[in-house]
């Protein structure tokens, strides 16, 4: 039986770039780095950065990192400051800002999590919405 989310690797073009943008704009924990990888953590999750091509990013499957609501601001300014591409303007419950990294993965940083969101969504359900 499944037990959680193990890790998410991420094809990178080029590994100490995207370990920089990961640990040092992103804030992540670097781990471990070689030649074609590295490893960085971020709360419980555990991110793989792998050297490998790069394919298109055109649904709008992308990663979303929770973030405190009274460190929401100061982060979308240090992300703006660093130069990162806003990909989309949020339009659903909580603050979200969506970004990209250096390979154009489609990344978030969210203020809520999943109850205050189907706590929205019962006020306002999307179409054909069915809640369990």
């Amino acid at each position: 039986m499944l037990q959680g989310l193990n890790h998410i690797t991420l094809a990178v073009s080029d590994v100490s770039r995207s370990f920089d943008f990961y640990v040092n704009t992103l804030g992540c924990i670097p781990k471990a780095k070689w030649a074609r990888g590295a490893y960085v953590t971020v709360g419980e999750l555990w991110l793989c950065l792998s050297a490998d091509a790069v394919a298109g990013h055109e649904d709008y499957t992308h990663y979303a990192f929770s973030i405190q609501s009274e460190d929401f601001e100061a982060f979308v300014e240090k992300l703006t400051l660093a130069g990162v591409t806003e990909w989309k303007t949020n339009k659903s419950e909580g603050r979200s800002f969506y970004f990209l990294d250096p390979d154009g993965h489609k990344l978030e940083i969210h203020e809520g999590d999943l109850a205050s969101r189907l706590s929205s969504c019962r006020e306002h359900p999307y179409d054909n919405m069915e809640f369990f």
